[in-house]
């Protein structure tokens, strides 16, 4: 299992959270969501068939592109 944690700027409240936790939870392999609302940060959990350019690609559509 992989895990990152990555800076997310557009994160500014409880609802960006649950978003994010739903959205990513429903692709096939993701294990675990954690998202730090005051952090602006989410740990990210997951093995195959999920991969990091999948889950990226996903967040980028969601609105919450990760910082590289």
């Amino acid at each position: 299992m992989e895990t990152r944690k990555v800076v997310i700027p557009t994160i500014s409240c409880a609802h960006c959270g649950r978003t994010i936790e739903r959205e990513l939870g429903e692709l096939a392999g993701v294990q675990n969501v954690t998202v730090d609302i005051a952090g602006k940060t989410a740990t990210i959990a997951w093995q195959e068939p999920a991969d990091w350019p999948a889950i990226e690609a996903l967040l980028k559509e969601i609105g919450y592109a990760p910082q590289t």
